[in-house]
């Protein structure tokens, strides 16, 4: 059997015969290519495989091959290399996802598992191209392994990276920050265009030849030396597509827009401009687009107005700002800055309700009891006059006991807003209250310290009358009336799905090692068991990484006309009505809301829904880039800590690697496998845990642990830590875990493009 194999492998030429007799050399040439489709052949081999590799049957072969390639029964793939053409194969669709190491998985629509290819058979494949692909064999377990074959279609991603240049060239090379990129890209400089050597770029793939090592590539922009703040704040938005500035013609656009309010304006709306007004934001915010107005009516009942920028007054459909808008979709929140949506013209003036100014706005006006019931309610465009800008800080002092403007007012506020909020989660909803991570930056962007942002009642006052705004308005356009084509309107809601059984299940597992149970198994229960939960782990050890995986066990709310509800509120009826200047979702409420307040026809569900698609993948994008923008600045807070020890939990565990994320600062790295050297440890997927194969020493999500930081790549956004001890959580008792000090690692291992420019020299010199 094993000779047979042999035969069959190495002996192609074995392979094309019938009943003992040789078939003509064409035959047998094309029988090579189909019995064999992805082996590469020349045509000397072919020559040899089919009749004999002198010069005669070379160049009879020579002839064969150049008809069959112009018959696209096979293709050249370079270095007089010939294999048999995709067409002539059965072949697949689908999009790369690429790894570190040069190869990749492929994403099959309707497919359910992605197919894995060898970077030796990834061709000039990237990130994010279509592709066509075969399968070329089975790999362990069964897996089927691909080929890529064809590219159907590149990326049009941009690539952020360092440039390299050598002193008095014209080219260079661009290392792209992204593990998805793992080669380098060539890129010739233009005549003109000025670029420095470890400057951070912005590249576009043009060409990738047959049997070229590298793509080629253009300069899109450069965003400056790297490490400067601006440079890598900057190139996070471009590597996620996203925008940095506005076009002049936006902005030319924005200021003709004009601001002066009209008679037509007030007789249009109501009039609440003398009733107390007040704004309650951050300390550092820029733009006011939510107000609260308060007052006593003399059947003793309060009158709460929930006052809205009215955005969509300034922002016509179709116009210039509007098409900008849409395509942002959500303003961007970097760790140092705020990325609009709208130009400042808006953001920060027209549309934003600074005090003692009057304002266009919609509003949603409550007439409620003491015990927050809604007796009455109210909803159209208004002009208001905010009398006071609070900060939470100056709002939670009074809430607190201490003295300030409208003191009675904020008071009056809070106490139905506690009370609307212990009503909410009575019914249902979820409360989670991870501690988020902010930075103290110095003027040039350097962080100088971690801090906490602590939701308190001044936050949950302001949380609450904007939820009821929302639901609110949801309801009063999404419950149906009656029958006929308008009995259900085409709307924006913001839906939230129940969550996985199969995550739920595997939350309810990991809790028990800390001796927590979960006996809900669905619907509201689920709720009332997390919050039961989260009362109990408050304050612990554990708070952080069980209130973590509760959220990860929970579904992702998203934009639909489609609604589902909002399991997380637990509301029937939900949508974005409250944020204008920084949601378009909220934008397109504010013009349906006002279209069907004037008895309008229901809108085009399909164009709505397309535009929801965009929204929630925007919504993705710009929390991604957020989050690459705070990995950076842990990174650099941690640049000048090396070799200093730090207490942890682990966070995740994967076959590479265990993520730890410490407790003073919620700054998360990762402790190589590899770089634990008291065992070899393997990645146990059923526990969730890494396994040491002599020892049997298990770390499990959720362990305490000691780190060592042992490396710090702002590049790649990465921080190395490696595991010095355990930590009994129970009984505090900690567990040295052998390992290399610091010194003992190799000094350039510190620096990471050193450490990856070793590995390299070490693979060419094996070779």
């Amino acid at each position: 059997m094993a000779k047979k194999r042999k035969i069959n492998k190495n002996k192609a030429s074995e392979a094309p015969r019938r009943h003992g007799k040789a078939m003509d050399r064409s035959a047998v040439i094309a029988e090579l290519f189909r019995l064999f489709p992805t082996r590469r052949y020349t045509v000397k081999g072919l020559a040899a495989a089919s009749g004999g590799a002198d010069t005669e049957g070379r160049h009879a072969t020579a002839q064969i091959v150049e008809q069959m390639l112009e018959q696209g029964v096979i293709q050249s793939v370079g270095s007089g290399k010939y294999r048999l053409a995709p067409a002539e194969r059965k072949t697949m669709e689908g999009i790369v996802d690429m790894l570190a190491s040069g190869s990749a998985y492929i994403k099959v629509d309707g497919q359910q598992r992605d197919i894995f290819v060898n970077a030796r058979n990834a061709g000039h494949a990237m990130n994010g191209d279509r592709v066509k692909f075969i399968i070329n064999r089975v790999g362990k377990g069964g897996a089927p392994e691909g080929e890529i074959v064809e590219i159907v279609e590149r990326s049009t991603k941009n690539y952020v990276g360092v440039i390299e240049i050598e002193e008095g060239k014209s080219y260079g090379f661009v290392k792209v920050d992204s593990r998805k990129v793992p080669m380098d890209i060539f890129v010739h400089l233009k005549e003109g265009q000025t670029v420095h050597n470890n400057e951070k770029v912005l590249v576009r793939v043009i060409d990738w030849a047959e049997g070229s090592k590298s793509p080629v590539g253009e300069i899109v922009d450069v965003f400056g030396m790297t490490g400067d703040n601006n440079a890598e704040m900057h190139a996070i938005l471009a590597e996620y597509d996203l925008p940095y500035q506005f076009d002049q013609s936006v902005e030319e656009a924005a200021e003709k827009i004009p601001g002066e309010i009209t008679k037509q304006d007030y007789a249009e709306r109501r009039d609440m401009r003398n009733i107390t007004t007040f704004t309650i934001d951050p300390a550092d915010a820029k733009d006011f687009d939510d107000a609260l107005s308060i007052r006593k009516l003399s059947n003793g009942s309060w009158e709460v107005g929930v006052h809205i920028a009215d955005v969509t007054h300034y922002v016509h459909p179709g116009s210039v700002v509007d098409i900008e808008a849409e395509d942002r979709a959500t303003s961007v929140y970097l760790v140092d800055r705020t990325v609009p949506m709208l130009p400042e013209r808006l953001s920060n003036e027209l549309c934003s309700l600074r005090p003692d100014e009057e304002k266009l706005t919609f509003s949603a006006v409550f007439e409620m009891d003491d015990e927050a019931n809604i007796q009455q309610q109210w909803l159209g465009r208004t002009v208001t006059l905010s009398n006071r800008r609070f900060t939470y800080e100056e709002a939670q002092k009074i809430i607190e006991g201490g003295d300030g403007d409208f003191k009675e007012e904020i008071l009056t506020l809070n106490r139905l807003a506690q009370t609307m909020r212990a009503r909410r989660f009575k019914e249902g909803a979820i409360t989670f209250e991870r501690e988020e991570a902010k930075f103290d930056l110095d003027e040039k962007g350097k962080p100088l310290g971690v801090y906490f942002k602590v939701m308190k009642e001044s936050n949950q006052l302001v949380e609450e009358f904007m939820l009821l705004a929302n639901r609110r308005v949801a309801e009063f356009v999404g419950k149906k009336r009656g029958a006929g084509a308008n009995a259900e309107r085409t709307f924006v809601y913001r839906v939230h799905d129940d969550p996985d059984p199969a995550k739920l299940a595997d939350f309810k597992s990991f809790i028990l090692r800390f001796g927590y149970d979960f006996k809900a198994e669905g619907g509201k229960q689920i709720a009332k068991e997390m919050n039961r939960l989260m009362v109990k782990i408050r304050g612990k050890s554990e708070e952080n990484v069980v209130s973590t995986l509760a959220i990860r066990t929970m579904a992702k709310a998203y934009y639909s006309t489609d609604n589902i509800g909002h399991y997380g509120l637990a509301f029937k009826y939900y949508t974005h009505f409250t944020s204008p200047i920084r949601r378009y979702p909220d934008m397109m409420v504010h013009r349906l809301l006002a279209n069907y307040l004037a008895g309008g026809k229901s809108a085009d569900r399909q164009t709505y829904e397309a535009k929801c698609e965009h929204s929630s993948e925007m919504e993705v994008r710009a929390a991604e880039a957020e989050r690459a923008s705070v990995k950076y600045k842990m990174v650099e807070f941690m640049l000048d800590k090396l070799g200093k020890e730090f207490e942890g939990h682990i966070s995740g565990i994967t076959e590479w690697g265990i993520y730890v994320e410490l407790n003073d600062t919620h700054i998360e790295g990762m402790a190589s496998l590899r770089d634990m050297h008291d065992d070899v440890y393997a990645f146990n997927e059923k526990d969730y845990a890494a396994v040491g194969s002599r020892t049997g020493r298990r770390f499990t999500l959720g362990d305490a642990v000691r780190i060592k930081v042992l490396r710090a790549d702002l590049s790649r956004k990465q921080l190395d830590f490696v595991i010095t001890a355990s930590i009994d959580f129970k009984t505090g008792e900690v567990v040295p875990v052998e390992q290399p000090s610091l010194e003992e690692y190799r000094p350039e291992y510190r620096n990471a493009d050193a450490r990856r420019k070793d590995k390299k020299g070490r693979r060419a010199a094996k070779k």
